[in-house]
């Protein structure tokens, strides 16, 4: 199957190199792919140049975001980050429509002030905005209103996700949210392909409220468990 990633960076990259495991083809998505080739500096992120990764991760077409969400059969993972992903995407509509966007940003937005600062091991927790009455999912899907958006993959870190074997022999929880129900079933097929037995139907696009939500108790537990950044460990619904 032809499926496209959307974004350059960590996440993007667990998941474009996992559905290379698995057979397919895949296509990245990159705002200015000459720049991003150009780059000789890991990110913000401490990842490798982009360059460099895909010297070591051979058949993967990188392109740029149009023409990448052009190129799949169906099937787009978006990993734009939140504060950029809806100006991105209105900007690619029309390669979009019919298919199924997954979306798994959390709309952070960093140096913000605040009255009371949450501090953490790497600088103030950023704030989400929208929180509580609106959701990163549902302003996509309101400037997509002809492509099938998806809110999954958020509540883990995306090496989890492309792995859940690697946390508890599998055994946690996997969200999907939407409106289209063969949108969630193409998600939920993706899923499976990655490992996961245990994946929990929300039901309409707007419980993509809480999974964003859920960024900070992630963050949360992640100090917890001593794990400054980022967090390896699954999350189960016990029934």
């Amino acid at each position: 199957m032809k499926i496209t990633v959307l974004g350059t960076g960590g996440g993007a990259r667990a998941h474009t190199a996992k559905l290379v495991e698995l057979g397919h083809e895949v296509f990245v998505g990159t705002r200015d792919p000459e720049a991003t080739l150009a780059r000789t500096e890991p990110d913000m992120m401490g990842n490798v140049p982009y360059r460099q990764w895909l010297a070591d991760h051979p058949g993967i077409t990188l392109l740029s975001f149009g023409d990448a969400a052009g190129a799949a059969d169906g099937l787009v993972i978006s990993g734009i980050d939140g504060h950029n992903a809806v100006a991105a995407l209105t900007a690619i509509a029309d390669r979009l429509d019919g298919k199924t966007l997954i979306d798994y940003a959390v709309p952070f937005v960093y140096q913000h002030e605040s009255e009371h600062p949450w501090p953490t091991p790497w600088g103030v927790m950023p704030k989400l905005d929208p929180c509580d009455t609106d959701s990163l999912g549902e302003q996509i899907q309101r400037a997509l209103p002809a492509t099938k958006v998806v809110k999954s993959f958020v509540t883990q870190e995306q090496t989890t996700v492309v792995a859940p074997g690697s946390v508890g022999q599998g055994d946690h929880t996997m969200f999907v949210a939407g409106d289209h129900a063969d949108a969630k079933q193409q998600t939920t097929g993706l899923l499976k392909e990655y490992g996961w037995s245990d994946i929990l139907d929300l039901g309409p696009l707007v419980c993509s409220r809480g999974m964003e939500m859920y960024a900070h108790m992630h963050s949360a537990i992640g100090f917890g468990l001593g794990q400054q950044f980022g967090g390896h460990f699954g999350i189960k619904v016990v029934r």
